[in-house]
């Protein structure tokens, strides 16, 4: 309801393994992962012979308390964070997921989305398969159940088998596997601490946050496994492997201080703001970013254009989510819980919004109006990714095309509809210039949203198509 950005990533993921502390390492690393997601949080933790969980809906320093993290004792464990999309909310799919069997327990934590997940189920719920909850997180753990041989061997069976987008943490009471999808769609990254305990995180920030060194990404098709301290990998597939990371998480989705596929997330969005001032500048006496993932590309823009950058915008830190129903009225003009423009910064000025996405249009309004309000003379507003346009099933919540505005509207309509006085998206070939990849392969990225080019078969997902 109150939720200042249109967009939501999945989840996060946190690991940790071999250290005394752990659950309360793993707590450091979610705190720093919180971002990626806030309705969710869970860990679970191996003292070598059983595994325990302790999840609920809500923020990590809601969901755990100093009690609760000194009753998970263990030395090695997996957290999550989560925002639901397609498996939907609700206690049942809170993560991570924990499968108690005869052969041994296991826990599965998940960061994307499985696009033959559905498929899958059929086929398991035809083999005698029970699920209790709508998660294909869930899925994944029947799968591994059920192939044979040595626990690698079925661990990477069941992966064989997955389409989508995955960084999953896998963990028994000896062992953890971390492992990343063939096509490098959602990141993972490997550290170590200074005792030599292996940390693997969603994103660089939570290394940075519990003082772990990073070591290197995991790479798309590897699967790494950390037992009796010693880390070994492998590919888990023969398949051609890709490398197609999401370009939102450069966009939008990050911190600014993670490095991605080794490239810093503030470097890329300052990037981005200079190459939409090289694209479309235009006269104005302020450039402002919309609070927070806007900032550097905001910062990037004013100094390409000479046009000093203002704090226009101030975004309201300590609004979560609220217990107290707010009325018709008040609800209508919910931006405002979070957001607040400074008159006396922007009052009589021409002012330069920049903004990483647009994705339902609404949030755009409010937020122009708001501004004009304040007394700005005029607002152009400028977008640090291209138009979205298409669904992605991989892990963010925009399931349907009909929820996107720049699907039903041109930049002409759309300009009219928030009340702008002028909006330019920045071009596809101008995000790929602010992401200079560093490796030694080639490194490309996903832009399905802005394109409809889908790096999987989108199997029973249907997308319309002009």
């Amino acid at each position: 309801m109150y939720d200042l950005k249109e967009l939501h990533e999945e989840c996060g993921v946190f690991g940790i393994a071999n250290h005394k502390d752990a659950a309360q390492i793993c707590y450091y690393g979610l705190h720093s992962l919180q971002h990626r997601g806030q309705e969710a949080a869970g860990i679970l933790v191996s003292n070598q012979h059983k595994l325990t969980v302790h999840k609920g809906e809500g923020l990590v320093t809601e969901v755990f308390n100093a009690s609760q993290i000194q009753a998970l004792s263990g030395d090695m464990a997996i957290g999550h964070v989560r925002y639901s999309t397609a498996g939907g909310g609700g206690i049942a799919n809170v993560q991570p997921f924990l499968f108690r069997t005869m052969q041994g327990d296991l826990g599965i934590c998940h960061n994307g989305n499985i696009v033959n997940a559905n498929l899958l189920k059929y086929e398991l719920e035809i083999q005698g398969s029970i699920f209790s909850s709508s998660s294909d997180t869930e899925v994944i753990g029947h799968l591994i159940k059920r192939q044979n041989g040595r626990m690698i061997e079925r661990v990477c069976q069941a992966l064989q088998r997955l389409d989508g987008a995955f960084a999953l943490l896998i963990m028994l009471e000896d062992r953890l596997y971390a492992v990343r999808d063939k096509y490098g769609l959602r990141p993972l990254s490997i550290g170590q601490l200074p005792n030599g305990s292996y940390v693997f995180a969603s994103e660089t920030c939570a290394l940075d946050i519990v003082g772990a060194k990073f070591l290197r990404d995991i790479e798309p098709g590897e699967i790494v496994r950390v037992k009796d301290g010693k880390l070994l990998s492998m590919l888990y597939t023969d398949e051609p492997i890709q490398d197609k990371i999401c370009a939102m998480e450069y966009i939008y989705f990050s911190r600014p201080d993670s490095d991605l596929d080794g490239i810093n997330v503030h470097t890329t969005r300052k990037l981005a703001g200079k190459q939409l001032y090289q694209e479309s500048h235009v006269d104005a006496d302020i450039v402002i970013g919309v609070p927070d993932s806007s900032i550097s590309a905001a910062i990037g823009y004013s100094e390409a254009a000479g046009i000093p950058y203002e704090m226009g915008l101030i975004k309201n830190k300590y609004v979560g989510r609220t217990f107290i129903q707010p009325t018709q009225e008040l609800r209508s003009q919910g931006v405002r819980m979070k957001l607040s423009a400074v008159s006396s910064i922007v009052n009589n000025k021409r002012v330069i919004m920049i903004d990483d996405s647009i994705v339902r249009g609404t949030t755009s309004k409010r937020i122009v109006k708001l501004l004009k309000d304040a007394g700005a003379k005029e607002v152009h507003v400028r977008i640090a990714s291209p138009a979205i346009k298409y669904p992605c099933f991989y892990g963010v919540d925009t399931s349907t095309q009909s929820e996107l505005i720049s699907h039903k509207m041109d930049v002409h309509e759309l300009c009219q509809y928030i009340g702008a006085d002028s909006l330019y998206f920045i071009s596809e070939e101008g995000i790929k210039k602010s992401i200079h990849f560093k490796k030694e392969h080639t490194c490309d990225l996903c832009m399905a949203c802005f394109n409809g080019h889908y790096v999987t078969s989108l199997y029973e997902n249907e997308v319309e198509r002009d």
